[in-house]
């Protein structure tokens, strides 16, 4: 029994198990705690979870997927869930107030979408890693300066410790990708207030993002009101582009604004 990989749900199957392995030790220093795998298809990570004693739910949309896993992972029954990963609450997932993992080889055309969910949950969720696009995988881990930085790197790293693993390249999928791969993995630190209006912050960095060519000093001026002082706008980190900022520069900018508006 073979699932047939779907374009319309970004699916290329993990076919060496080797790089599986290594993805799924990527937890090790969390075995015991829930763990959920997203989009597991034939189980190529599953496989590995499951050896290593994960106590494990896999949320999985494709119908033929789930009915290969309920084959050949009998372990998974009750733990597998037919749903949207976007559309879930991970707290009815795993009941309680507990930390808990996520990890996956990730669908590439939503994998953005799957972290914004995921800082939904940032107070419960302790570590996650997997495999994306290369591409993105690196704009999560990327450090200020670099042209990859972008609103993920900034929100993301707001809450977790992000590192760049290692690169996967694209000819050990069925399909194979048109692009190499990456994976990352991200533990949750030790912030727990972001010193700044969560709601303002995040508004900030993707208004600053939205035009990451200009300066900070034209994107983000109409955050600012019209009498701002000129002085104000002299200093020197209203003349730097988003991507130069570290969180906490981010932070104090936002800061500065909330005090002007």
């Amino acid at each position: 029994m073979n699932v047939r990989p779907k374009k319309s749900l970004g699916q290329h199957f993990l076919t060496d198990t080797s790089v599986a392995e290594r993805i799924a030790a990527t937890l090790d220093s969390y075995i015991g705690m829930p763990v959920i795998e997203v989009g597991p298809g034939m189980g190529m990570l599953t496989r590995f979870l499951l050896e290593r004693g994960h106590d494990l739910t896999v949320v999985e949309l494709d119908s033929e997927s789930v009915d290969f896993l309920r084959v050949n992972f009998p372990q998974l029954q009750g733990r597998i869930i037919e749903e949207d990963f976007l559309k879930l609450d991970l707290d009815k997932v795993v009941p309680g107030d507990g930390p808990f993992c996520v990890i996956g080889n990730y669908p590439y055309n939503i994998s953005s979408q799957i972290f914004f969910h995921l800082l939904d949950y940032r107070d419960r969720v302790a570590c996650c890693s997997g495999m994306l696009q290369r591409e993105v995988a690196q704009r999560l881990a990327a450090e200020p300066g670099g042209k990859e930085r972008g609103i993920l790197s900034v929100l993301l790293q707001m809450w977790y410790d992000i590192d760049y693993l290692f690169t996967v390249s694209e000819h050990v999928f069925n399909p194979p990708p048109k692009v190499k791969s990456g994976v990352i993995r991200m533990v949750r630190n030790a912030v727990t207030d972001p010193g700044c209006d969560p709601r303002l912050f995040k508004s900030v960095v993707k208004t600053a993002f939205g035009q990451r060519r200009k300066t900070l000093r034209n994107s983000l001026r109409g955050m600012l009101p019209p009498d701002v002082s000129p002085q104000l706008m002299e200093m020197p980190v209203w003349g730097m582009r988003p991507e130069q900022l570290s969180v906490e520069q981010f932070v104090e900018l936002t800061n500065l604004i909330s005090s002007k508006s």
